[in-house]
């Protein structure tokens, strides 16, 4: 467990919201992370107004004011999109490991069938329609360990505006979050929504930063 050294905190994760989020529904997961001895912080972007270049700067920037040793970020839904194009344009910019939870890095069906209906590209603003409506096949070549989790609760909004390949998490498909290069990767029975009041989530995002692997025991 880290433990604080000072004034400084030894270890500080920075939690990344999905679109239509501000931050606050991560609260429950940043709790449990402050409880197994991290310090934490919320990053919150312009998920419809904002392009991902925009919100990457603004990530970049926030980075630099974060206090600890080592940083670690946990990123959800859109957030890990959000995390892709960091890496991509600034490189390894944290020394500490990085959870995706229902990321959908290779592009989202959801998010098409959205773009297709009236409003759709206005619903998932401007990252939103650069993040995730190309089919992609990205590749994790960063020396950062990326822990990858994905829910197979079919339940959610993405089920009802498409037929979502099995497993799903009702709003992003299993397949849809495989990166290649991550170094572990995990299937919890959670939605993509219920997943942000997971204890088990939690417990797993607590073992990767510790260990580099979640714990499949």
């Amino acid at each position: 467990m880290p433990k604080q050294q000072g004034t400084q905190p030894a270890e500080t994760v920075v939690f990344i919201h999905g679109l239509w989020m501000t931050g606050m529904e991560l609260f429950y997961l940043r709790r449990q992370v402050r409880e197994a001895g991290y310090a934490t912080e919320q990053f919150s972007y312009r998920t419809l107004s904002g392009t991902l270049d925009e919100n990457a700067e603004s990530l970049h920037d926030f980075l630099q004011t974060v206090d600890g040793t080592r940083i670690h970020l946990v990123a959800h839904s859109l957030g890990g999109l959000l995390t892709l194009r960091l890496f991509e344009r600034y490189g390894s910019v944290i020394s500490g490991r990085i959870v995706f939870l229902g990321s959908p890095v290779r592009g989202s069906q959801a998010a098409r069938a959205t773009a297709a209906n009236r409003f759709g590209e206005v619903i998932l603003g401007r990252s939103g329609q650069e993040g995730l409506l190309e089919e992609r096949e990205p590749v994790w070549s960063w020396p950062n360990g990326l822990g990858v989790l994905a829910g197979t609760r079919g339940i959610g909004v993405g089920v009802a505006l498409s037929e979502l390949p099995e497993p799903n998490d009702g709003t992003v498909a299993v397949e849809e979050t495989e990166l290649v290069g991550a170094s572990d990767y995990i299937l919890l029975d959670v939605s993509h929504t219920s997943m942000l009041m997971s204890r088990q989530v939690a417990d797993q995002i607590v073992a990767f930063l510790r260990d580099g692997c979640f714990d499949h025991g």
